[in-house]
């Protein structure tokens, strides 16, 4: 799913060369693996989890060049993506469950679209802080730092889903 998604989005996932195609494709499938667990048995272990990530795919948003339009657009593309892969599995279920997944699906990727625009527009400000309003060349996001935080990110969900049922 992954890949259908960065496909949909064409030119826009390679906008910036600061952030590589692999880095952001790793963001997408992070997102995935989290939203993936929000609509499971540890949703409320994983909440705070989901924040982080949406709110770190934001600012790495910014740092592509994206409009906040298009940080909204993108994760439409991830609730499209679900609706059309999940479609047939949630058929096959009583109705009553299949509706409250789709449900929790939407609510979950709304929640994450409202703190990946909070994340991007905290980046912009901060950035214009930094700067103290004059854009610079020199003001690129630093490739390291991102795949630092997508570990770490990374292993924050696996903590919460490796740990043992009490």
């Amino acid at each position: 799913m992954v890949t259908q998604w960065a496909d949909w989005l064409g030119d826009r996932i390679t906008a910036a060369p600061t952030i590589p195609r692999a880095t952001v494709e790793r963001e997408f499938r992070l997102l995935l693996d989290v939203v993936a667990e929000m609509v499971g048995p540890l949703r409320r272990e994983v909440n705070t989890v989901w924040f982080r990530v949406c709110e770190h795919y934001g600012r790495v948003a910014s740092a592509r060049g994206l409009a906040a339009g298009e940080v909204v657009e993108e994760l439409q593309f991830l609730r499209e993506l679900l609706t059309r892969n999940l479609a047939p599995v949630l058929a096959a279920m009583r109705a009553r469950q299949g509706m409250a997944i789709m449900l929790r699906l939407n609510r979950v990727i709304d929640k994450g679209i409202a703190v990946a625009v909070v994340g991007y527009t905290d980046a912009l400000v901060a950035t214009l802080f930094a700067q103290n309003g004059v854009p610079t060349s020199g003001a690129e996001y630093d490739r390291a730092e991102v795949e630092r935080q997508l570990d770490a990110l990374e292993q924050e969900l696996n903590s919460v889903v490796k740990q043992p049922q009490r």
